[in-house]
């Protein structure tokens, strides 16, 4: 424990991360896709040979430049910083990581994301007093960098899943910033750069039948018709490629994660799905629906196309990406930096250490003593369930440790944290679990706070988690 622990009741701190990273997602990748449709959208109304038909375009792009602005510029940017407060509240260690190593990565990727905020801004504020030319220009600017901070944001995202041989073969030695482009670009750097490409553009169409179902399709039959069906072509992409993209993805993907998909696929005559392949049913599921509801309710019928119509689109692209991201966090399992760094911020090679030394011997933010006195059993247990439990369970509320205990006296504890602590390939927690680490004194102290949960004493009541009984 290097770091204080960040205790969020009942929801988990790693579910903060979780539903700011679903938002954030949408938005900042509907800032690549619609950077891109603008000044596509704004070029093809110049070129009309209508140009009735033209100005009613280019009238309709000033509206969702402003909705692009609000949407990307306020609520991306603020979410943005949300998700760089939850993880380095949350996983400080792994945060620690990713910015040692990628420190000039996340500085060019802020030159570009600045560059962002002040175009789109000149995009918005521009519209009908500059050239026509000089503006398509500005957009074509924005376009530019907004896929550039999708191009580096990409290799760090990859990296905590694939950090590749050579950067393992340096890390923690000190010289893991000399295999900075090993670990940029990974082996699963192309394939997901190509996917977030194709839910990119899939976004711009979804956001963008959000504001073009506002048009009036019996005053302005012609417009919206145009811009609907436009927009729907969008999606035709990212849906026909994706399906090659993923199988590519996975092709990279290492055995030991690509398992816990298989798993589920392979035991579904026994009636058991993996967590990765019921989220992986949803991504299909809600895609196909996506398509369905677009092909049916926009494309063949813009006219008639509302906002509550498009707001079911982009309810259902809620759901298919957040599935996708918490896909993607559960094939890390149980690490959160592949191979180095387990999800509780454990890193690999220090297991040995801290099962030699004890999990709370080096840390500065844990009580452990002054000479005269040492801390209790239950205390000590307690910070250890902070450190090396809390990050994925709380006691009550997301996986709860009282409800998973439920019915183990106090050597059934013991029993299940030993298995933990051995850590055996046929363990069946040993594919999404990291494994419990420290001495017999920390499984003893581990297990009288757990049992001191589940089984609280009739006579004194049952303890609160955050008692602090020394």
């Amino acid at each position: 424990m290097n770091y204080p622990f960040w205790e969020i009741p009942h929801l988990g701190s790693g579910w903060v991360i979780g539903i700011i990273a679903i938002f954030h997602v949408m938005i900042s990748q509907f800032a690549v896709g619609g950077g891109l449709y603008l000044p596509l959208a704004q070029r093809k109304a110049m070129r009309m040979a209508d140009k009735e038909t033209g100005a009613a375009w280019l009238h309709q792009l000033v509206s969702h430049s402003k909705f692009f602005l609000i949407l990307t510029g306020v609520f991306g940017t603020v979410s943005g910083v949300g998700i760089w407060f939850a993880i380095g509240l949350t996983h400080p260690e792994a945060t620690s990581t990713l910015i040692h190593n990628f420190v000039f990565g996340w500085a060019i990727e802020w030159v570009f994301f600045m560059v962002e905020l002040t175009t789109i801004a000149v995009y918005y504020y521009t519209w009908n007093r500059i050239d026509p030319k000089l503006h398509l220009a500005v957009g074509w600017v924005y376009s530019i960098a907004s896929v550039a901070t999708l191009v580096i944001i990409n290799g760090i995202l990859t990296f905590m899943l694939t950090p590749g041989d050579t950067w393992i073969s340096v890390a923690g030695t000190g010289q893991e910033a000399s295999r900075f482009w090993n670990a940029f670009f990974n082996p699963t750097y192309w394939p997901s750069l190509l996917l977030r490409g194709g839910v990119c553009t899939a976004l711009a169409a979804i956001w963008a039948l959000i504001t073009s179902s506002r048009i009036d399709g019996d005053r302005q039959p012609a417009l919206k018709t145009s811009l609907v069906q436009w927009s729907v072509k969008w999606l035709v992409p990212s849906f026909v490629a994706t399906p090659f993209l993923l199988m590519w993805y996975l092709s990279m993907v290492p055995e030991s994660q690509r398992t816990l998909l298989t798993l589920g696929i392979d035991t579904i005559a026994g009636g058991t799905f993996s967590t990765v392949t019921r989220i992986a049913l949803i991504i299909i599921i809600t895609s196909a629906t996506i398509i369905a509801v677009a092909y049916y309710l926009a494309y063949r019928n813009p006219r008639d196309f509302n906002l509550a119509h498009a707001v079911s689109i982009l309810l259902l692209a809620l759901m298919a990406t957040g599935a996708g991201e918490y896909a993607r966090e559960m094939l890390r399992k149980p690490y959160v930096i592949g191979r180095w760094m387990y999800s509780n911020g454990v890193r690999v090679p220090y297991v040995s250490r801290i099962d030699a030394q004890g999990y709370l011997a080096g840390s500065n933010w844990v009580w452990n003593g002054d000479g005269a006195t040492t801390p209790s059993s239950y205390s000590r247990g307690e910070a250890i369930f902070r450190g090396e439990c809390g990050s994925c369970h709380t006691m009550n509320g997301y996986r709860p440790m009282r409800v998973l205990m439920d019915g183990r006296d106090r050597t059934g504890i013991h029993n299940f944290i030993v298995m933990l602590h051995d850590y055996k390939p046929d363990s069946p927690y040993h594919r999404f679990m990291p494994p419990m680490v420290g001495t017999a004194q920390d499984i003893d102290d581990l297990t009288n706070f757990l049992n001191a949960q589940v089984n609280p004493p009739a006579s004194q009541g049952q303890k609160p988690l955050l008692a602090a009984n020394r």
